[in-house]
Protein backbone atom coordinates (compact mmCIF):
# COMPACT_ATOMS: atom_id res chain seq x y z
CA UNK A 1 0.00 0.00 0.00
CA UNK A 2 2.58 2.11 1.01
CA UNK A 3 4.65 1.38 -2.22
CA UNK A 4 1.52 2.65 -4.18
CA UNK A 5 0.89 5.79 -2.73
CA UNK A 6 4.92 6.55 -3.11
CA UNK A 7 4.45 5.80 -6.67
CA UNK A 8 1.83 7.90 -7.00
CA UNK A 9 3.51 10.66 -4.72
CA UNK A 10 6.08 10.11 -7.75
CA UNK A 11 4.49 10.54 -10.92
CA UNK A 12 2.40 13.83 -9.68
CA UNK A 13 6.17 15.18 -8.82
CA UNK A 14 7.10 14.83 -11.78
CA UNK A 15 4.12 16.02 -13.47
CA UNK A 16 4.45 19.07 -11.36
CA UNK A 17 7.97 19.91 -12.15
CA UNK A 18 7.38 19.19 -16.18
CA UNK A 19 3.99 21.76 -15.75
CA UNK A 20 6.07 23.90 -13.38
CA UNK A 21 8.81 23.97 -16.28
CA UNK A 22 6.55 24.71 -18.90
CA UNK A 23 6.45 28.33 -18.26
CA UNK A 24 9.68 28.55 -20.10
CA UNK A 25 8.18 27.94 -23.35
CA UNK A 26 7.14 31.34 -22.98
CA UNK A 27 10.55 32.73 -23.12
CA UNK A 28 10.98 32.46 -26.77
CA UNK A 29 7.89 34.72 -27.22
CA UNK A 30 9.54 37.55 -24.85
CA UNK A 31 12.70 37.24 -26.92
CA UNK A 32 11.03 37.11 -30.29
CA UNK A 33 9.23 40.20 -28.79
CA UNK A 34 12.73 41.98 -28.20
CA UNK A 35 13.33 40.99 -32.05
CA UNK A 36 10.53 43.05 -32.97
CA UNK A 37 11.34 46.04 -30.83
CA UNK A 38 14.74 46.21 -33.20
CA UNK A 39 12.44 46.57 -36.37
CA UNK A 40 10.61 48.65 -34.81
CA UNK A 41 13.48 51.04 -34.17
CA UNK A 42 14.63 50.73 -37.18
CA UNK A 43 10.86 51.61 -38.60
CA UNK A 44 11.04 54.58 -35.99
CA UNK A 45 14.49 55.82 -37.50
CA UNK A 46 13.36 55.68 -41.28
CA UNK A 47 10.20 57.60 -40.39
CA UNK A 48 12.23 60.11 -38.26
CA UNK A 49 14.56 60.53 -41.48
CA UNK A 50 11.58 60.79 -43.64
CA UNK A 51 9.56 63.48 -41.06
CA UNK A 52 13.02 64.93 -40.23
CA UNK A 53 14.33 65.48 -43.45
CA UNK A 54 11.47 67.61 -44.92
CA UNK A 55 10.92 69.82 -41.80
CA UNK A 56 11.49 72.97 -43.23
CA UNK A 57 9.51 72.55 -46.69
CA UNK A 58 6.08 70.86 -44.92
CA UNK A 59 2.88 72.39 -43.64
CA UNK A 60 2.78 72.83 -39.45
CA UNK A 61 -0.08 70.27 -39.87
CA UNK A 62 2.18 67.87 -41.49
CA UNK A 63 4.72 68.25 -38.73
CA UNK A 64 2.06 67.52 -36.22
CA UNK A 65 0.74 64.47 -38.54
CA UNK A 66 4.71 63.41 -38.18
CA UNK A 67 5.16 63.71 -34.88
CA UNK A 68 2.17 61.77 -34.17
CA UNK A 69 3.39 59.21 -36.21
CA UNK A 70 6.59 59.19 -34.46
CA UNK A 71 4.88 59.15 -30.87
CA UNK A 72 2.64 56.14 -31.83
CA UNK A 73 5.93 54.27 -32.87
CA UNK A 74 6.90 54.96 -29.40
CA UNK A 75 4.10 53.65 -27.49
CA UNK A 76 3.66 50.68 -29.43
CA UNK A 77 7.47 50.10 -27.86
CA UNK A 78 6.57 51.15 -24.74
CA UNK A 79 3.96 48.46 -24.97
CA UNK A 80 6.12 46.09 -26.15
CA UNK A 81 8.22 46.69 -23.33
CA UNK A 82 5.66 46.21 -20.52
CA UNK A 83 4.54 43.13 -21.77
CA UNK A 84 8.35 41.75 -22.25
CA UNK A 85 9.39 42.65 -18.50
CA UNK A 86 5.90 42.16 -16.57
CA UNK A 87 5.04 38.82 -18.74
CA UNK A 88 8.23 37.58 -18.40
CA UNK A 89 8.17 37.59 -14.31
CA UNK A 90 4.71 37.16 -13.97
CA UNK A 91 5.08 34.05 -15.75
CA UNK A 92 8.68 33.06 -16.70
CA UNK A 93 11.41 33.94 -14.32
CA UNK A 94 12.18 37.13 -12.25
CA UNK A 95 15.05 39.26 -14.22
CA UNK A 96 17.51 38.95 -11.83
CA UNK A 97 20.63 40.75 -13.68
CA UNK A 98 18.09 44.26 -12.87
CA UNK A 99 17.49 43.49 -9.54
CA UNK A 100 20.47 45.82 -7.70
CA UNK A 101 20.52 48.02 -11.48
CA UNK A 102 20.07 51.99 -10.92
CA UNK A 103 17.91 52.06 -13.88
CA UNK A 104 15.75 49.55 -13.25
CA UNK A 105 11.89 50.92 -13.54
CA UNK A 106 10.16 51.13 -10.90
CA UNK A 107 7.18 49.22 -11.55
CA UNK A 108 9.25 46.22 -13.07
CA UNK A 109 8.22 43.57 -10.43
CA UNK A 110 5.71 44.86 -8.77
CA UNK A 111 2.98 44.51 -11.68
CA UNK A 112 1.12 41.43 -11.65
CA UNK A 113 -1.09 40.18 -14.28
CA UNK A 114 -4.21 42.71 -12.92
CA UNK A 115 -1.60 45.27 -13.53
CA UNK A 116 -0.20 44.51 -16.96
CA UNK A 117 -3.82 44.28 -18.25
CA UNK A 118 -4.60 47.65 -16.90
CA UNK A 119 -1.23 48.49 -18.76
CA UNK A 120 -2.08 47.22 -22.16
CA UNK A 121 -5.65 48.85 -22.13
CA UNK A 122 -3.98 52.25 -21.34
CA UNK A 123 -1.54 52.07 -24.32
CA UNK A 124 -3.96 51.06 -26.35
CA UNK A 125 -6.53 53.69 -25.92
CA UNK A 126 -3.51 56.32 -26.36
CA UNK A 127 -2.57 55.00 -29.16
CA UNK A 128 -6.16 54.80 -30.40
CA UNK A 129 -6.51 58.72 -30.02
CA UNK A 130 -3.30 59.01 -31.61
CA UNK A 131 -4.78 57.72 -34.29
CA UNK A 132 -8.23 59.22 -34.22
CA UNK A 133 -6.27 62.85 -34.03
CA UNK A 134 -4.07 61.99 -37.10
CA UNK A 135 -7.70 61.11 -39.06
CA UNK A 136 -9.15 64.54 -37.32
CA UNK A 137 -5.95 66.44 -38.64
CA UNK A 138 -5.87 64.95 -42.02
CA UNK A 139 -9.77 65.60 -42.35
CA UNK A 140 -8.81 68.53 -44.89
CA UNK A 141 -7.47 66.17 -47.17
CA UNK A 142 -10.44 64.19 -47.31
CA UNK A 143 -11.10 60.99 -45.13
CA UNK A 144 -13.15 58.07 -45.64
CA UNK A 145 -16.19 58.44 -42.85
CA UNK A 146 -17.31 54.62 -42.50
CA UNK A 147 -13.22 53.72 -41.70
CA UNK A 148 -13.08 57.34 -39.14
CA UNK A 149 -16.88 55.72 -37.40
CA UNK A 150 -14.79 52.80 -36.85
CA UNK A 151 -11.88 53.68 -35.59
CA UNK A 152 -14.28 56.02 -33.22
CA UNK A 153 -16.66 52.85 -32.10
CA UNK A 154 -12.71 51.17 -31.61
CA UNK A 155 -11.27 53.62 -29.42
CA UNK A 156 -15.17 53.29 -27.72
CA UNK A 157 -14.39 49.82 -27.08
CA UNK A 158 -11.00 50.36 -25.59
CA UNK A 159 -12.44 52.55 -23.54
CA UNK A 160 -15.31 50.96 -22.25
CA UNK A 161 -12.65 47.71 -21.58
CA UNK A 162 -10.44 49.76 -19.57
CA UNK A 163 -13.02 51.50 -17.09
CA UNK A 164 -14.57 47.41 -16.87
CA UNK A 165 -11.16 45.76 -16.33
CA UNK A 166 -10.43 48.84 -13.85
CA UNK A 167 -13.95 48.23 -12.22
CA UNK A 168 -13.50 44.54 -11.69
CA UNK A 169 -9.93 44.95 -10.33
CA UNK A 170 -11.21 47.70 -7.76
CA UNK A 171 -14.09 45.22 -6.76
CA UNK A 172 -11.78 42.41 -6.36
CA UNK A 173 -9.57 44.35 -4.52
CA UNK A 174 -12.93 45.46 -2.18
CA UNK A 175 -13.51 41.92 -1.82
CA UNK A 176 -9.60 40.84 -0.73
CA UNK A 177 -10.05 43.57 2.41
CA UNK A 178 -11.04 42.33 5.47
CA UNK A 179 -14.45 42.98 6.82
CA UNK A 180 -14.47 45.72 8.93
CA UNK A 181 -11.51 48.20 8.05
Amino acid sequence: MEDKRHGRRLIEHMLERVMFGSRWLLAPFYLGLTFALIILLVKFFQKFWGFASNVTSTSTDDMVLGLLGLLDLTLLANLILIVIFAGYENFVSKIEVAADDIDRPEWMGSVDFSGLKLKLIGSLVAISVIELLKDFMNAANGVNETEVKWRIAIHLTFVVSGLAFAIMDWVADLNKKPKGK
